[in-house]
């Protein structure tokens, strides 16, 4: 059972469903506690956005499934939830040489982790993750209150894995 989700562009969080992607970077949003990210949750579910997400910020292979994944996108009322995340040891890096190594785990391009790691302060975090998907989607109605720039979102209910 689970109750927290993490949002993440709908298209990455189809590339950690695919393995295509290992590892989440995050520094935080408009709406975070001070406007910084904490890794409150080693498990959670995948919460697809399709708010913010660009072409431009992913390297052109996945870039080209964008249009697909937004004609996919269900509708507004409702979150689908297919997939959830383990992660072990989340840490923060302040070496974006170091972030640049890891570039065969994940489908950013390197302009968007050079952005993102220089946003406000150096640094961002990384989740190594394990992602599982289970046996049903499960269907969550959308809140008001789960809109807007933030990472965490408190679904108010433990919801089934397995």
């Amino acid at each position: 059972m689970l109750r927290y989700a993490f949002k993440e562009w709908a298209i990455v969080c189809e590339a950690l469903a695919r393995g295509e992607q290992t590892l989440i970077f995050r520094k935080g949003g408009i709406s975070e506690v001070g406007g910084e990210f904490r890794p409150d949750h080693s498990r959670f579910w995948l919460f697809p956005t399709y708010l913010h997400q660009k072409s431009d910020g992913l390297k052109p292979a996945v870039a080209d499934r964008l249009p697909r994944i937004e004609r996919e996108k269900p509708p507004s009322e409702q979150l689908v939830l297919t997939h959830f995340v383990e992660v072990a040891q989340p840490y923060f890096s302040l070496r974006l040489e170091s972030l640049l190594e890891l570039n065969s785990l994940h489908v950013w391009s390197e302009a968007t982790v050079r952005q993102r790691f220089d946003y406000r302060q150096p640094g961002l975090f990384v989740l190594p993750a394990r992602v599982y998907q289970v046996p049903e989607p499960v269907i969550v109605i959308n809140k008001p209150e789960y809109e807007g720039c933030k990472t965490w979102v408190d679904l108010e209910h433990d919801w089934p894995i397995n």
